[in-house]
Order: structure tokens, then C-alpha cells, then sequence
């Protein structure tokens, strides 16, 4: 009786060193295993916050323009649809601006035919991918790219303007342009006409039709 008691006593002594070791802060497996769960969760979770961050900027700005009441999204201009516009204007000279200009192509198309070519875009973005690609194309200094509204702009200064516009803003677009642009000022639109103008002419056919009309005429009905 005496020696069974002995050796419980060992027993329960070598326990207690053992947990006594473990709680002074003696390492084990469970408890690396668990710091390196940790750590690798705080990355993980870092790296998926920093994403998502990430993602917000580069979205955001093509997505705000989408929750205005008129939506002007951004629609690569066809290479049919440039070469119309151009054909469009082939016997005209001087200012030009693109409403809602996208990438750019048609103003660095319009800069190479000797147009002094702006574009209005609300989308930060493609007016710095525009900038980048007129300075590679090398027409720069012939163009000009602005992050604006077109609403709070005048277009008085130009005599040829090119709009990719969408039936909810085109009624009140007639209004803008009848009111600002000089008589002898032409407008082209691509994709869809003005809804009470009468185009002089037309260039192109199915998606890639544009519609020019004379300031003299959509003026004089003003």
C-alpha cells in the first residue's frame, strides 16, 4: 500500500513539472502551430483588404459615371466609325471637339488630318490613357484631353464636334449645342441621331452610321 502510494506521488510529481515547464512559456508544437496559423491569417487578410482597396480605385471611376442620370458608357468607337467620321469632315478645317471622347482614337485620328482636336470625358482614367496615346502617336500638342462634364461646358469655341451620345441625353443635347455653336459649325453623331434635327447628310451604314448636320439649319429652327 505504502509503495503504490509512492508511485502515484512520482507520477503525479513528473505531470506537474511537466505542465508547470509548458505554462513558463517552454515551446510545442500546438502553440507554433497556432502563431503560424495567426500570421498567415494577418497576411491573407491584409492582402485581401489591399485588393479589394485596389479594386475600388481602379472601378470607381468607371462605375460612377454609370450611376448619373444619364449614362454616357464607354463604347470603343469602331475603326469603320473613325474612318466615317473623318470621311464626314473631309472638307473641313479648324476646331474640333469629341463629347464623351473615350480613348481617344477619334481625336488623335482627327489631330492627324490636321484638326485642332479636344475631347471631354468624364472617366479620369481614359483621358490619362488618351494623353498617353497622343503623346505616343505624336500628335500632343495638337491635342488637348479634359476631365469634365459635358454639361458644364460651352462648346461655343469649335466649329466641328463629334458626339457618341445615348438617346436619353440627345433631346437636351440639341438644346446645348443649337443655343452655343456658331452657324457655321457641323455636328456629327455616331450610333444614334438627334431625335428632331434633320441630318444634311449621312456616312456608313448599320452601327457604324453617322449623322452630320449644319448649325445654319438645326439654328435656324431654334
Amino acid at each position: 500500500m505504502h509503495s503504490y502510494t509512492s508511485i502515484t506521488t512520482v507520477k503525479c510529481n513528473h505531470s506537474l513539472s511537466k505542465d508547470l515547464l509548458l505554462d513558463s512559456g517552454q515551446p510545442n508544437e500546438d502553440n507554433r502551430d497556432r502563431k503560424g496559423r495567426s500570421r498567415i491569417g494577418l497576411v491573407v487578410t491584409g492582402l485581401v483588404g489591399g485588393s479589394l482597396v485596389a479594386l475600388y480605385a481602379v472601378a470607381a471611376p468607371f462605375v460612377a459615371p454609370a450611376l448619373r442620370k444619364v449614362c454616357l458608357p464607354f463604347v470603343p468607337a469602331t475603326t469603320t466609325q473613325v474612318e466615317n467620321v473623318l470621311k464626314a469632315l473631309r472638307t473641313r478645317s479648324g476646331t474640333l471637339v469629341d463629347i464623351g471622347s473615350g480613348d481617344g482614337r477619334i481625336v488623335i485620328a482627327a489631330a492627324k488630318h490636321g484638326f485642332r482636336a479636344s475631347g471631354f470625358e468624364l472617366n479620369p482614367w481614359l483621358v490619362w490613357y488618351s494623353r498617353y496615346r497622343a503623346w505616343r502617336e505624336g500628335v500632343y500638342r495638337s491635342t488637348s484631353f479634359h476631365i469634365s462634364d459635358l454639361w458644364k461646358v460651352s462648346f461655343a469655341q469649335y466649329s466641328n464636334v463629334v458626339i457618341f451620345g445615348v438617346p436619353q441625353m440627345m433631346e437636351k443635347l440639341e438644346l446645348k449645342l443649337a443655343s452655343e455653336l456658331p452657324s457655321t459649325a457641323k455636328v456629327v453623331t455616331c450610333r444614334f441621331p438627334f431625335p428632331t434635327w434633320i441630318p444634311e447628310s449621312t456616312a456608313g451604314e448599320g452601327i457604324d452610321t453617322v449623322w452630320v448636320y449644319d448649325a445654319k439649319t438645326f439654328k435656324s429652327h431654334l
